[in-house]
């Protein structure tokens, strides 16, 4: 309706303005035309606002439906999420591809079916006088509404593609970055990392501005085309009714109506413009809800009464990819109230072992039990038989009391004050405005990054698990900071099975047990002292760790 009345009004304007150039001799001869001229112009803006308010409510009502059922997809499949994506592909998810999903309805889906329509009915009204003119129309008008879309779309693949995959990179490397900012500055990288987020921002820059100029050339073929339609429809009008004193105020009318419908024509190939991207969102949607439903479907019968009991990996094999494989036939047994220490090269399947254990991932061959049980079969009870200390323990804008009662949501104030006394905090609580009830702020940033640990782990105490993964838990910590955490998360949790993941040997004497994860298998196995003496790599790393060298 909003293209009808923007036609319509410049069709009986052609025609008022011919019929009021012949100077007729009583102003009622054109009174019809002023009247329908009032009404499309006032008819053109309120359709215009009616078409925003629906289509937006529409389409923001379809993707709220979208976002809760990402939402959704992204809670169930939490575990197959963390194991397979980065934080910064889930970013782009939620952030990039629901609003390119908006596009794709408002930019092209009801531009095409629109400009489609007014393509046809144009043509089929045309007919009406001359079949020839109506089939040259089509022809012409086809350039604009078939043949640049499809030309749009096999010029922008290519370079959307590039786009995407450049975008996912600065998503992941922008949160990396965010995340890892301390890493960066305590290894004196700041410039190499503004180095590379400036050189991702200027190979997108680049790529954006190949499209624009594309776009600004698609355009102006887009515009040459209906400059074409109106020359046709000029020529038309004037064969129709140039012969007649009344009929010639048709020649304008005719012309001068594609003009309002040109913006119905051109944005089909704007909208195609952007499909491959719109596609490619769609795409990893149903991807992320097929990865959720396979682990639904792969969930298996869970024990009703979980026991802590020793860790077991029986001949595990797993890869990412079937030609390359991270771990093979390892064979490991961790006894209860066992401290073991495991070793390695970035990439050499450290972290991929938690995984493993916390069932985050699945062995294509072998098996992981705890008390003999599947960890497969305990997954419904992992938080109440496996706690996690990692890198960056997330602190929330909230209170001391808050952020140590997720590890369990009915502990006591004096469980609190407990926890917070065994990691050599209490005093320091006690010494804040609120004491317990004191606001972290965001990330836990009032406090140090020893103190944020000391935190964490306060809150795996009040948890109250038997088994206790820590996994690099001092990165970016000073050397003395990061002993006396380590000392003090081992002096807490003596009780308790730890499986510590680290790449130097900071504290390694604490753990009862040491391995060496290296070529996709165990290569060193033994308590820290009889390494020491009959393993020289062990001693020499252990020097090098020690600036004993």
């Amino acid at each position: 309706m909003t293209f009808f009345c923007g036609g319509a009004l410049m069709f009986t304007s052609g025609y008022l303005i011919s019929r009021s150039a012949q100077r007729p001799e009583n102003i009622l001869m054109v009174y019809a035309p002023i009247v329908l001229t009032r009404a499309f112009g006032i008819g053109r803006p309120s359709f215009r606002y009616v078409e925003r308010l629906v289509s937006h409510n529409w389409v923001l009502k379809i993707v709220s439906r979208f976002r809760q059922r990402l939402y959704l997809i992204v809670e169930q499949g939490t575990k197959s999420i963390y194991a397979k994506a980065q934080t910064g592909e889930v970013f782009n998810v939620l952030a990039n591809d629901l609003f390119k999903i908006e596009n794709f309805y408002l930019r092209l889906l009801f531009p095409t079916i629109i400009g489609w329509l007014i393509y046809i009915v144009v043509t089929l009204v045309i007919g009406i006088f001359n079949p020839l003119t109506a089939l040259l129309i089509l022809l012409v008008l086809g350039l604009d509404t078939i043949m640049l879309p499809l030309i749009t779309v096999a010029v922008r693949g290519a370079r959307d593609y590039q786009q995407k995959q450049l975008e996912r990179k600065l998503y992941t490397d922008l949160t990396d970055a965010v995340m890892g900012l301390q890493d960066w500055i305590l290894s004196g990288r700041t410039d190499q990392l503004l180095t590379d987020q400036e050189t991702d921002f200027h190979n997108i820059g680049q790529l954006q501005g190949k499209n624009s100029h594309f776009e600004w050339w698609r355009a102006c073929v887009a515009e040459s085309v209906l400059g074409l339609v109106v020359i046709i429809l000029v020529v038309f009008a004037t064969h129709t009714f140039g012969q007649g004193y009344l009929s010639v105020n048709w020649i304008a009318a005719f012309g001068l109506v594609v003009f309002p419908l040109s913006d119905a024509f051109v944005s089909i190939s704007t909208g195609f413009g952007e499909w491959p991207r719109y596609a490619d969102s769609i795409k990893r949607l149903n991807q992320l809800e097929q990865t959720s439903q396979t682990d639904a479907q792969d969930e298996v019968a869970q024990i009703e009464h979980p026991q802590n009991g020793p860790i077991n990996f029986n001949q595990v094999t797993f890869y990412y990819q079937a030609d390359t494989p991270v771990l093979t036939d390892i064979n490991l047994t961790v006894q209860v109230g066992e401290h073991l220490a495991i070793l390695g090269q970035s990439g050499a399947g450290k972290t991929t072992l938690l995984k493993l254990l916390l069932g985050d991932e699945q062995p294509q061959k072998g098996m992981i039990t705890i008390a003999g049980v599947p960890v497969t079969a305990l997954s419904q009870h992992r938080a109440s038989l496996i706690s996690v200390l990692d890198q960056k323990p997330y602190l929330f804008a909230t209170t001391v009391a808050n952020n140590l009662r997720l590890g369990n949501l009915q502990a006591s104030d004096d469980v609190l004050w407990e926890a917070l006394a065994k990691v050599q905090l209490k005093e320091l609580v006690q010494q804040l405005p609120d004491g317990l009830d004191t606001p972290m702020t965001e990330a836990g940033k009032r406090f140090s990054g020893g103190e944020r640990q000391r935190f964490a782990l306060a809150r795996i105490l009040i948890q109250d698990t038997p088994i206790v993964i820590l996994d690099e838990p001092t990165v970016g910590l000073d050397p003395i900071t990061e002993l006396a955490v380590l000392k003090t998360i081992f002096t807490s949790l003596t009780d308790k099975t730890i499986i510590w993941v680290t790449h130097h040997l900071t504290g390694v004497d604490l753990a009862d047990e040491v391995i060496f994860i290296d070529q996709q298998g165990i290569s060193l196995a033994g308590t820290p002292t009889e390494l020491l003496q009959t393993s020289s790599r062990f001693a020499h790393l252990l020097a090098l760790d020690r600036g004993d060298f």
